[in-house]
């Protein structure tokens, strides 16, 4: 707030970059753990595409205009399959971007979201009800119930976005897709014995096809 006011900066990510070259202490924000009491259970997926994730994350470019990114993500696998970027994202873009994962990966049995209204437009409705797929939407208020999609995006922002300042959507579209790649390629889980989810994927093809 300081240089904010001595017109120094202009751009919060770029004074936590520096702080970050300099080796300086950041403040880190840590969210508010909630009770889980009453919590709406959402069953777990015990296989590939029977239970799909998203929501929609918030950024910016350098200039100010409002970025927006929607990953979308197999909760059993924990495969990233796209990280959408845009200026604006609206329901007839979402089913466009789910089609296009589906006509490699298949459909999914659900997909849990919030209830934006990109999610409970009538295009939505109407892909879901067309290819038989559940909308499980969540409570109002409560993020807790998409608990893995929460997960991945509190990750997301935290190790992309907060790294870096954004000079074109091309660029941010660049970017989280080297993320995507490396979550998919480099991580691993514990969840998934300490495997990247494509490590995962592989081992479950295999005991598919009685390899293993």
């Amino acid at each position: 707030m300081l240089l904010k006011r001595e017109g120094l900066v202009d751009n919060h990510k770029r004074t936590e970059r520096i702080y970050r070259e300099e080796k300086l202490l950041l403040r880190v924000r840590r969210r508010k753990k909630l009770a889980s009491q009453g919590r709406i259970e959402i069953s777990t997926a015990s296989r590939a595409n029977e239970l799909w994730a998203m929501d929609f994350l918030q950024d910016s470019l350098y200039s100010g205009r409002k970025l927006r990114f929607l990953p979308i993500i197999d909760t059993y696998t924990k495969e990233c399959f796209r990280i959408e970027v845009d200026t604006s994202i609206g329901g007839k873009r979402v089913c466009s971007v789910l089609s296009q994962i589906a006509a490699f990966h298949g459909l999914p049995d659900r997909i849990v979201v919030d209830n934006g209204p990109e999610f409970i437009s009538n295009a939505m409705d109407a892909w879901a009800y067309e290819r038989g797929v559940k909308l499980h939407f969540i409570r109002p208020g409560k993020p807790v119930d998409n608990a893995y999609m929460e997960s991945f995006n509190g990750k997301f922002r935290d190790e992309c976005l907060n790294m870096h300042w954004f000079t074109s959507v091309g660029h941010a579209r660049g970017i989280a897709e080297d993320h995507r790649l490396d979550y998919n390629n480099e991580r691993p889980h514990s969840s998934l014995g300490n495997l990247t989810p494509a490590e995962f994927i592989r081992l479950e093809e295999e005991k598919a096809v009685g390899i293993l």
